[in-house]
């Protein structure tokens, strides 16, 4: 028996329907494929019922990968907060100038390469060279929005998980402070202080300390309630405070040590909160930000540099640019170097995940590997 041969269309290509089944209406759905030959629109049809039998809906073979990304935005605004959104949101705005008209089965693993290069050497926002920590939330997008497409059946392969992060600029140093650091802090009067002090005592992030009330420490107990946390919304510049924390984890009692039990004892508490903006109020970023440059340059004036020529304070600053995150990080590392084990250190830092704070305390085990080692000599000469 001869085989079906279709009819030419006008435009010299060969049609093929491909019956998919039926609709809620139980009308009959068909697909439409094109070949310049015979042969050509028959492989196509045959690729069609292949991928139908591997379960992908071929409906959607043209759908692109902006209307994927959207799919997916709409599900994380009901997921995460306004801080993380607008930071999903950004990647996917970048994602989508370069891919977003393009069908998401026709990207290729080395298109999103090609990408990530370029955006690693000029971002489409700044025109500087992207960090590292934006290219990798620019790729973890990009996998999300593919695997969201997956789940739907629309294709079955991920090429976004191949890709890997161009080398970048150095990342912005986070360290602990020294000893010498420490002091500075201690012994420098100035609006911004008993932030700092928190921070470095205690661990909070600055997310958590801007809300944090007089009344949510407790000096005779040595505890600081941690229960709330601030973001910033989409649009302006003024923090909302949101009920828990960063994270379900986040929400605890630090235990604080007892200089800081000193150092807070001896303060005034004449606002409801802890560290208030010039006006006693609820800092803003501009505010924080502000307060913040003022003290480093405070700390730069009592401890920067001289400018030999004149004998007087250097105008540009000497002293390292101290940050939220450096403090935390000089807390984390007392934590390890005064012995406290990971669990308990955890439960302090508000870590959700033990192997985040593992991973500080390897990476400290590198930095203090001698440290480390005395104390086996302690425990060898003890048991003689």
């Amino acid at each position: 028996m001869a085989k079906k041969r279709n009819t030419k269309r006008a435009d010299g290509r060969i049609a093929v329907q491909v019956y998919l089944g039926r609709d809620e209406n139980n009308k009959r759905l068909y697909k439409t494929v094109y070949g310049k030959t015979q042969k050509e629109a028959d492989e196509k049809a045959l690729q069609v019922k292949v991928a139908m039998k591997r379960g992908l809906d071929v409906t959607a073979e043209r759908d692109t990968f902006g209307q994927w990304a959207e799919r997916w935005l709409k599900i994380k605004v009901a997921e995460v907060g306004a801080e993380r959104y607008r930071a999903y949101k950004g990647a996917v705005n970048s994602l989508v100038a370069r891919f977003g008209d393009v069908p998401i089965k026709d990207i290729r693993s080395a298109d999103l390469q090609d990408y990530l290069i370029d955006q690693s050497r000029c971002n489409d926002t700044t025109g500087q060279p992207s960090a590292h920590n934006t290219l990798a939330a620019r790729r973890i997008v990009a996998i999300s929005v593919y695997r969201l497409a997956i789940d739907n059946r629309v294709i079955e392969h991920n090429p976004a998980i191949a890709t890997k992060i161009p080398k970048t600029k150095p990342a912005e140093e986070r360290r602990a402070l020294t000893a010498e650091e420490q002091r500075w802090i201690e012994d420098t009067p100035h609006r911004a202080q008993t932030a700092a002090m928190i921070m470095m005592y205690a661990g909070l992030r600055r997310g958590e300390l801007i809300p944090l009330l007089w009344s949510d420490i407790d000096l005779q107990s040595a505890v600081i309630h941690v229960n709330k946390s601030v973001e910033r919304p989409s649009v302006g510049r003024r923090f909302v405070i949101k009920q828990g924390g960063k994270t379900n984890a986040a929400v605890r009692d630090v235990i604080i040590p007892q200089k800081l039990v000193k150092y807070l004892s001896a303060q005034p508490r004449d606002t409801l909160l802890v560290t208030t903006n010039t006006h006693g109020q609820m800092h803003s970023t501009a505010s924080w930000e502000c307060m913040w440059n003022s003290y480093l340059r405070e700390l730069n004036r009592k401890y920067g540099g001289f400018d030999e020529r004149f004998g007087v304070l250097a105008d540009a600053m000497t002293i390292p640019n101290i940050t939220a995150h450096w403090l935390r990080h000089t807390y984390a590392t007392m934590l390890y170097l005064s012995g406290v084990d990971v669990l308990t250190a955890m439960r302090q830092l508000g870590h959700t995940d033990i192997s985040t704070t593992l991973g500080i305390y390897t990476h400290l085990d590198d930095q203090y590997k001698t440290r480390a080692m005395d104390k086996l000599d302690k425990y060898l000469e003890a048991d003689k």
